[in-house]
């Protein structure tokens, strides 16, 4: 097993988030406006694109997450165990490299995960 993993995210932050801003909504509008729901149909829209081969997931990332690694394509560098939330971190470890996650769900909102290493 890994120690640790190298992966690019997509975040999108929704009105039951807990930082209700981002980098891309520093008044929280648009965030306290979308309900979970639109957030993850938001977010597999995306993706669709992403898989289709529409969009690369780094300019997705660059255009579209609420995380501020958006201005790195989304990438979150080296991380181990015990530095993110569990469920992006169970997410992470249990891509293949170069595997596109599903949605996962954190505190923080919905994400899509590639891992990269």
């Amino acid at each position: 097993m890994s120690s640790s993993v190298r992966a690019s995210h997509l975040l999108i932050k929704h009105s039951g988030s807990r930082r209700l801003a981002s980098w891309r909504d520093p008044d929280g509008e648009r965030i306290r406006a979308t309900d979970k729901s639109d957030a993850i149909a938001q977010l597999k829209a995306i993706r669709e694109r992403i898989v289709s081969g529409e969009v690369t997931f780094a300019d997705a990332a660059t255009e579209l997450s609420d995380c501020s690694s958006a201005r790195n394509g989304g990438d979150l560098g080296h991380f181990t165990r015990g530095q993110m939330q569990k469920p992006f971190e169970d997410a992470t470890f249990a891509l293949a490299v170069g595997d596109l996650s599903d949605v996962v769900d954190t505190d923080s909102g919905v994400h899509i995960i590639l891992r990269t290493a």
